[in-house]
């Protein structure tokens, strides 16, 4: 007969309850809630279970093939991002976090690009290093901030003083 799914839900209605509610992601409890659905017999086939969480019946049944392939564990996996690898390593992110971190550091974000280049080997560019050290690790080069040279030294310790 179409439209009956034959799926053996090995997991009982409370443990799928249980784990309905304990799951973070949205993505996890959509997944769930298809498989409490069917096992509670609230959508008898996959096409209504697709509808009352509102997903393509495909998208439905492929996540079915994944619970029939791998249980819970396959259908809850979290896909891995597939992407170019990072221009600066992670051992040499976290050689920088160190260096970073000392009290001399560095004065600006181009003696961090020449470090780089100079005592780790890898080229990378301003703007790269610049998003990494800023918005990645957090930090900032260690940059003394303007002095005058009309400033005197002594009205400079009496006003820290009186302040």
């Amino acid at each position: 007969m179409a439209g009956v799914y034959q799926l053996e839900i090995t997991e009982s209605e409370s443990e799928l309850k249980k784990r309905l509610s304990q799951e973070k992601t949205a993505s996890g409890k959509e997944r769930l809630q298809v498989l409490y659905l069917l096992k509670t017999k609230k959508a008898k086939t996959v096409k209504e279970a697709a509808e009352l969480i509102g997903r393509n019946r495909v998208t439905v049944q492929d996540w079915l093939t994944k619970y029939r392939q791998g249980g819970l564990i396959e259908l809850l996996a979290k896909k891995v991002s597939t992407g170019r690898p990072r221009k600066i390593p992670a051992w040499a992110e976290k050689e920088l976090q160190k260096k970073l971190q000392s009290p001399r550091g560095f004065d600006s974000y181009g003696e961090i690009c020449s470090w780089l280049r100079e005592k780790l080997g890898i080229e990378a560019n301003y703007k790269t290093v610049h998003q990494l050290v800023y918005y990645r690790l957090k930090a900032a080069p260690k940059i003394a901030r303007p002095k005058s040279t009309e400033q005197s030294e002594e009205r400079l310790k009496d006003f820290k003083k009186t302040f």
